[in-house]
């Protein structure tokens, strides 16, 4: 099948490990020309390099904290000025720390805000206009499960993730008619850093080893596994592409059957 995506440029947040890499790689599989951001410079050299070696796409590679507004703005004029143009944005970030609601001041949750929410709003905001000139773009959001069933133990997702489903459902009716797609993907436990790190914060709260985490989390998903990055890289993949161009307003997740409401 051909999505359309070849010659597309494409800017891929949080893109040097997990969800993010595995996004990057399988836009660059089908042609799509690549902006990668992570803070850790090293990590995001690799990917570019890796990514950039074995699709022959052209990859660009910026060192970015989503969560400072200074170093986004920087982002998106570099992202603008090697390109010209952003056809797809996939906001995503690492997700705010794990834990119950009286562990967290309220730093703790304007830092979760500019990480989670802020991200998204003004990389959305740099990228918007020009999609909408030229009657064309795809705006992708990473979310989490957390948005439509809360998880234990994760308040400032909870929370936070569904403002950034609201941001984008309400969107996604205002571009419509501009050829832009608005869509949040909602991954479930899949094998990344992130839920590892979850593993290890909930063990150590419980007196577990993350190891008996991971079994939990497998056991409650109907299909007794974590997902694999490239399993939820597919469906990314698949919104941006022109094959989904009356697909927008929608929460999907790639969760195993972990959800267990209807909608």
């Amino acid at each position: 099948m051909d999505l359309g995506l070849r010659g597309k440029v494409a800017l891929v947040a949080a893109a040097s490990r997990g969800l993010g890499r595995a996004i990057a790689l399988e836009l660059a599989k089908e042609g799509t020309n690549l902006i990668l951001c992570a803070r850790g410079a090293d990590d995001l050299e690799s990917a570019r390099q890796s990514i950039a070696t074995s699709t022959g796409v052209e990859v660009h590679a910026i060192a970015a904290d989503v969560a400072d507004f200074a170093q986004l703005q920087r982002l998106a004029a570099e992202a603008m000025m090697r390109f010209g143009q952003i056809d797809i944005l996939v906001t995503n970030a690492g997700g705010p720390p794990a834990g119950v609601f009286e562990t967290h001041s309220w730093d703790a949750w304007a830092r979760a805000v500019d990480l989670t929410l802020r991200s998204a709003v003004e990389l959305t905001r740099a990228v918007l206009p020009g999609m909408r000139a030229r009657k064309w773009g795809r705006i992708i959001n990473v979310t989490s499960i957390a948005a439509k069933q809360p998880v234990d133990n994760l308040i400032l997702s909870n929370s936070i993730r569904a403002a950034v489903t609201g941001f984008a459902r309400t969107l996604a009716n205002e571009v419509a008619t501009d050829g832009v797609t608005v869509n949040n993907i909602l991954p479930g436990y899949t094998r990344t850093e992130r839920v590892e790190q979850l593993a290890e914060s909930t063990a150590k709260k419980e007196g577990l080893t993350p190891r008996d985490i991971v079994a939990r989390f497998e056991k409650e998903i109907p299909m007794r596994r974590l997902g694999e990055p490239e399993e939820f890289a597919a469906l990314a993949t698949f919104l941006a592409s022109a094959r989904a161009s009356y697909i927008t307003g929608q929460s999907i997740a790639v969760d195993g059957g972990w959800i267990k409401s209807l909608m």
